[in-house]
């Protein structure tokens, strides 16, 4: 039973873990997530992780206008932010999508 007592705290938080770190209005501390984006090796903005399946974000390539939640339009100069991908310890998980960007 005192086993059972002293889960308790960590069962209750799990929910709490498992939600997504992005706010409502499509920012993650402070970074808008639609715009352009460039990809670089390090110092980046965000780490980010492809994922296929419960993503924070699913986000859209596209050639222009990126004003939507999870529209990236992908750019080598004067970016909005800047990602770059990791396979573990991200900051938040990706899905590429054709349709529906934004959040799931």
């Amino acid at each position: 039973m005192r086993l059972f007592v002293g889960l308790l705290p960590l069962v209750l938080a799990l929910p709490a873990l498992a939600e997504s770190s992005i706010a409502d209005d499509c920012t993650f501390e402070g970074i808008d997530l639609r715009g352009e984006v460039k990809i670089v090796e390090s110092f980046a903005d965000l780490d980010v992780k492809i994922v296929s399946s419960f993503p924070d974000l699913d986000v859209k390539t596209v050639a222009s206008f990126p004003d939507d939640c999870g529209e990236w339009q992908f750019v080598e100069s004067f970016p909005d932010f800047t990602i770059r991908y990791v396979d573990s310890f991200p900051d938040i998980e990706i899905r590429m999508v054709e349709n529906f960007p934004g959040l799931p």
